[in-house]
């Protein structure tokens, strides 16, 4: 047991570190699209070479957005860094898609954070290196889909 509290607060120091420099980090190259889907909606934001680094899906019947991102080990959260809050949300891990996922009701406050950020939006797993990524319109329409 000690282990395992010992492991979380090390995470937990190293997410907090990472935070305090996202603050001045430069967002990674790329674009966000918005696409309408079957069950919702859904931004997705790819890199300078075209590969999706990502998504931000609405599924209108459950009110639910997930936002995830590649992966190829699960991770137990992610942390998420906006200019107004840090959150650390719980994260699965789809090995067939290659994808770690945090589930969001459609009112999360969080929500509201990466759409009014300022500049940049980070998303951190563990040790990789943040994810940093500007925060356009087309995360906020899928997020909007999903509360209307």
């Amino acid at each position: 047991m000690r282990i395992l509290i010992a492991a979380a607060l090390a995470l937990l120091a190293a997410s907090s570190a990472s935070a305090q420099d996202l603050s001045t980090a430069t967002p990674i190259a790329g674009s966000w699209s918005y696409v309408p889907t079957v069950d919702g909606s859904e931004a997705v934001f790819t890199n300078g070479t075209g590969h999706p680094q990502l998504w931000v899906h609405c599924t209108r019947a459950t009110r639910r957005v997930v936002i995830s991102r590649p992966a190829t080990v699960p991770a137990p959260f992610v942390n998420v860094w906006t200019s107004s809050l840090t959150k650390n949300v719980p994260s699965s891990f789809n090995p067939t898609a290659g994808r770690l996922t945090a589930d969001l009701s459609n009112y999360d406050s969080l929500l509201d954070a990466i759409v009014f950020s300022r500049g940049r939006v980070a998303f951190t797993v563990g040790t990789q290196p943040p994810l940093v990524v500007p925060p356009w319109a087309e995360p906020a329409r899928a997020i909007e889909d999903c509360r209307a």
